[in-house]
């Protein structure tokens, strides 16, 4: 098992929302949502959240190689649960929250679960690359963000429709008809698309969350091929480069609008052999 790592935070002194990692036969990546502490009913903060879920959901996909995938990040919610103990709001609604990207190999498949618009990128050893998106999130926010996209980012004028924006997306939520995310109710396991490939039809996958496809995804200035072969080159650093340099040539959003100028941008590479 081969696998390179590189996690960069949207800013220099800022903590890194993102967390990823890797144990034999498994990976795993989560990229948290949230606002300041004082917001969330929270006391730990997003970073908190993200790296002690992702964790213990690592834990859980290892510990029990027979337990189904999609039963994981329900365990470990559980558990997250179990460590804020009375000093957190769990009911808040602007309570911490997470993307979940899960991957585990066994004897014959590769196991993969999906929630929120991190990505899976599967490379096959005779067919080219598949895209795993949970796209529920980003249909929604496509639907609430014109406001949004019509300001220049950083302006005070974009702060206020970001954070309309926000409170919008909160309302729409883990529940039918919104999008599906991990936070304090382990129930929204039950929504994560999973599926299973054969082991042996794989030579790699790649953990990204949003930070990092922004290239591809968002500016439109690279493939899903040509963000592979860098990829391939164990060159993780330089994808994450080219996404701060794009971010910086465009720092109001007027090419690309988005709600942030610079997003925690991270990337787990795994050669399957």
């Amino acid at each position: 098992m081969r696998v390179n790592l590189a996690s960069q935070p949207a800013e220099t002194g800022r903590e890194n929302e993102d967390f990823a990692a890797a144990a034999p036969g498994a990976a795993v990546l989560l990229d948290g949502a949230g606002v300041a502490k004082a917001e969330t009913g929270c006391t730990h903060g997003v970073a908190w959240f993200s790296a002690t879920l992702g964790g213990l959901l690592l834990s859980a996909v290892t510990a029990h190689p027979a337990r189904p995938l999609a039963g994981c990040p329900a365990d470990a919610i559980s558990a997250v649960r179990s460590l804020h103990g009375d000093v957190c709001d769990l009911v808040h609604r602007a309570s911490p929250t997470s993307t979940v990207v899960a991957v585990r190999a066994g004897v014959e498949v590769l196991e993969y679960l999906v929630l929120g618009d991190s990505s899976l990128l599967l490379v096959g050893r005779d067919v080219g690359a598949t895209v795993v998106t949970d796209r529920r999130l980003d249909d929604v926010g496509k639907r609430l963000r014109g406001p949004v996209d019509a300001l220049p980012t950083g302006s005070p004028e974009h702060a206020a429709a970001l954070a309309e924006h926000r409170d919008a997306l909160t309302g729409l939520r883990n529940r039918p008809g919104g999008f599906w995310i991990a936070g304090p109710d382990p129930h929204v396991a039950e929504h994560a698309p999973t599926e299973a490939v054969p082991l042996d039809s794989l030579s790699s996958v790649t953990l990204l969350s949003d930070g990092a496809t922004r290239l591809v995804d968002r500016f439109e200035l690279s493939t899903w091929q040509e963000t592979l072969a860098l990829i391939s080159s164990t060159d993780l650093d330089e994808l994450i480069r080219r996404v701060r340099q794009a971010e910086v040539d465009d720092l109001e959003g007027r090419r690309w609008p988005r709600g942030k100028v610079h997003d925690d941008a991270t990337v787990l590479h795994w050669t399957l052999t």
